[in-house]
């Protein structure tokens, strides 16, 4: 049995770090475990101009605890209007990693988001040209479709139709959450990627429900039926350089979580290398961890292997009930619960 991974430092290829007092109090959680994240854009107001980003950078800079080292690679909130000139412009300068195509409504701070794909055809034109990344929240919207459908339609509607008319466009579909999914990302180029979170490989649906309304186990796109979780828990521990880490780590005080009108999200960012490690043990793929969490990811972005390595150790700890995020209680994922390994730092 194997007790100590030492494995190349990680990257989180999809983190929502928020603002402000939220920022300051989360951001150290990712940067501990993580050289780098893709940081989503999807800000009050979303950050949708080079200007944007390079002071939203500035800030999670200054906010990180003293001597992080930590690189956030931020992202182009995409709207029906976005100038393709100014999302080129960033791309250039180094400031937009990628751009991230939210569906109008489709979660948090997303009522900005894109209305019908044609709208961004112009500027998916120039990132294709560019060779800059499509990050996909893979969702319809429509309210006639079954909130459990909407990944499959969005597939079937949008995605299959911007693969065809940008065939070298790179895409990531981030928070992967079906059979569909997983296997339209393998049955596609070498320019289509996914990542997949901690919780839709240790949850499915049934979560939400067990013995009422759980409204931590709550995100979107929400946990589905348990065929799917096995799915992407295959997926993400087959070895694939498709799959890779991202957290979507979201979080949200945990009175607004446990609302009349409960907010999306769970915040992994505390227990993230810890949950990830326990499922590829229980899949008896331990060899296969680091190429997921630390190589298949800078890989499709075409960056830089971290050269520096962290531990993980075997030791039984319980996960915190409840933390302190901008001065009110946030409950992390797996709180008040044991985990099996412990995040020890660098090597």
């Amino acid at each position: 049995m194997t007790d100590r991974l030492v494995i190349r430092r990680p990257d989180d290829w999809h983190v929502h770090l928020r603002d402000g007092d939220m920022l300051r109090d989360v951001v150290g959680h990712t940067a501990r475990q993580f050289a780098r994240a893709i940081v989503m854009p999807n800000l009050v107001p979303p950050v949708t101009t080079v200007e944007a980003a390079r002071a939203y950078r500035e800030r999670i800079l200054t906010a990180l605890p003293s001597g992080a080292d930590f690189t956030p690679l931020m992202t182009a909130y995409l709207t029906d209007g976005i100038d393709a000139a100014e999302v080129e412009r960033g791309f250039s300068e180094g400031v937009w990693t990628a751009c991230k195509l939210y569906p109008a409504h489709a979660t948090t701070n997303s009522s900005h988001g894109v209305t019908d794909i044609r709208n961004i055809h112009g500027v998916l034109a120039v990132m294709e040209r560019i060779g800059m990344p499509l990050l996909v929240h893979g969702e319809v919207t429509d309210r006639d479709i079954d909130i459990f459908d909407r990944e499959a339609v969005f597939i079937e509607r949008v995605l299959t139709g911007v693969i065809r008319d940008f065939p070298a466009l790179k895409i990531v579909f981030e928070h992967a959450t079906t059979e569909d999914a997983v296997r339209f990302v393998e049955a596609a180029g070498p320019n289509v990627a996914a990542t997949i979170t901690p919780q839709h490989l240790i949850i499915n649906r049934n979560a939400m429900f067990d013995g009422g309304l759980r409204p931590h186990a709550y995100c979107l796109p929400v946990a589905k039926r348990e065929r799917h979780r096995l799915a992407l828990r295959k997926a993400a521990t087959s070895g694939s350089p498709k799959f890779f880490l991202g957290t979507d780590s979201a979080p949200h005080p945990t009175h607004a979580k446990e609302s009349g009108c409960g907010c999306a999200g769970i915040f992994n960012s505390p227990v993230a290398l810890e949950a990830y490690a326990s499922v590829f043990e229980a899949e008896g793929a331990l060899d296969r961890f680091e190429a997921f969490a630390s190589e298949n990811g800078p890989r499709f972005y075409a960056l830089p292997l971290n050269e520096d390595r962290v531990v993980l150790e075997r030791a039984a700890w319980t996960v915190p009930d409840e933390l302190t995020a901008a001065g009110a209680p946030i409950t992390p994922f797996f709180a008040g619960q044991q985990l099996a390994w412990r995040f020890a730092g660098a090597a």
